[in-house]
């Protein structure tokens, strides 16, 4: 069966079947009206891609039924067949919505040439709507050079030319579909979707309806058919988010997917191929998540063909700063604020970098937002942080600092050595923003021994 489907509306049965035969060599699926009233019945019950309609029918003629479409503000393309005298009306039609027209009587070429641009416009259309409803969530670019999070660049790299299934596992928070965007971005499927769905966040029993999408009278309220997340993604890349979220049972009808390249949806028994690539990822250790019986290992080993882990912002001493900078930028810049120079006071930027993060650089944004706020076009300080941050950071100063008035537990030179280098490299990040030439300057060693001892200790 054809992925696209289009209707054929004319009174005269010669015609349709005309249409018919030539379509369906073309390898399209037809239907059938005879007339305006009986397509909107047709299209009051399902999906097409395209209609071609004649322009002079009883009843409802072809110009009323598209007026009546677009009174629906429906965005099915449509192209409308005119005898050579009725070219006006069919400039008309065009005012309405139709985006080609054909004159009769016409060369089977030019009915050929005439569908396969249009059915590209529907492709486009389908692919705007989504990508119009996705910008919204405003990924940025990374931001950040920590050795940490070069590892994860470098992975990225490696991986997003191939067409290899990949599983992303981090923190919440952590950038897991920031990243999978970004291996989509480079790759070969670039120019078609991005999908993402968030199977924490979808219930259970409508998860499978989500993914496979399903036909009219699959269950109640399916009053038409919809399109699932896979074949939304064709060509493209699905990015399953909290895989490990999903029914067990379900994820078994998502393995043979995986390994047929075939769906059927809800209530139907037409055979659907897809080419997508599947991004997974989760906040959980996939083995133990296998052995909670949270994730099926065969679904496991299908999608775990590339890892890649994502580090925590704790992980990330060096990007914290930074990643502020950032979003304070960005946030300002919503808002109509100034942007002060500095941003950021010392004692801040003390605060912002010894606090542990749990929420990672999604807590990151939120508090820099509020900060903002707070601020309102002046330097941000202590107080336009949240209480927990300075708790947080109180607590683990005075941790340090009772640490350091103790005799240290190992009295080996060269440990307390590499301690010290380490305490005093990250004070120097911290100072100038992860700039590492300044921070060697600060240090008095070279750039090159300043990366030497980032890659050694962190």
């Amino acid at each position: 069966m054809s992925e696209y489907k289009i209707l054929v509306v004319d009174d005269e049965a010669k015609m349709r079947r005309l249409l018919e035969i030539l379509l369906k060599q073309m390898g399209y699926d037809i239907y059938q009206a005879e007339n305006g009233h009986k397509a909107l019945v047709v299209l009051s019950e399902l999906n097409v891609d395209l209609i071609i309609t004649d322009l002079k029918m009883p009843q409802l003629d072809g110009l009323g039924l598209i007026r009546k479409l677009h009174e629906q503000n429906s965005d099915t393309p449509i192209i409308v067949i005119t005898a050579y005298g009725t070219v006006e009306t069919a400039v008309e039609a065009m005012k309405y919505g139709a985006c080609d027209y054909i004159v009769r009587p016409f060369e089977l070429e030019t009915v050929e040439a005439a569908v396969k641009r249009t059915l590209r416009l529907t492709t486009v259309q389908r692919q705007n709507q989504y990508l119009r409803q996705e910008v919204e969530k405003g990924w940025g670019n990374f931001i950040g050079m920590s050795p940490a999070i070069q590892q994860v660049y470098t992975l990225i790299k490696q991986v997003a030319p191939t067409k290899t299934g990949v599983f992303i596992q981090g923190e919440t928070g952590t950038g897991k579909e920031l990243v999978a965007r970004e291996i989509h971005r480079a790759s070969p499927r670039a120019e078609s979707l991005f999908v993402a769905l968030n199977c924490a966040a979808i219930p259970a029993d409508i998860m499978e309806s989500e993914l496979f999408g399903y036909s009219k009278g699959a269950f109640t309220g399916a009053n038409k058919e919809r399109i699932g997340k896979f074949e939304l993604a064709n060509n493209g890349t699905l990015f399953l988010d909290e895989i490990t979220e999903m029914d067990i049972n379900l994820q078994a009808k998502l393995l043979r997917v995986l390994q047929e390249r075939t769906l059927e949806r809800l209530g139907s028994n037409r055979t659907i191929s897809v080419d997508i690539r599947v991004i997974a990822a989760s906040n959980k250790a996939p083995r133990l998540a296998v052995e909670e019986q949270k994730l099926r290992e065969d679904l496991f080993y299908r999608l775990n063909i590339f890892s890649i882990e994502l580090p925590p912002l704790r992980d990330r001493q060096g990007d914290i700063i930074a990643l502020a900078r950032h979003f304070i930028n960005k946030h300002a810049t919503d808002i109509g604020c100034s942007v002060p120079e500095p941003l950021l006071t010392e004692t801040a930027i003390e605060y912002l970098s010894s606090y542990p993060w749990p929420g990672n650089i999604r807590e990151m944004e939120n508090i820099m937002e509020r900060a903002v706020v707070l601020s309102m076009g002046k330097t941000i300080n202590v107080e336009h942080l949240p209480n927990e941050i300075c708790l947080a950071t109180k607590q683990q100063l005075s941790s340090t600092d009772m640490a350091q008035s103790q005799p240290p537990n190992s009295l080996v030179l060269q440990e307390q050595v590499e301690n010290l280098e380490k305490k005093l490299i990250k004070q120097a990040l911290i100072k100038t923003a992860d700039n590492k030439a300044k921070a060697a300057q600060l240090l008095q060693i070279s750039e090159r021994s300043l990366w030497y001892k980032l890659k050694k200790y962190f």
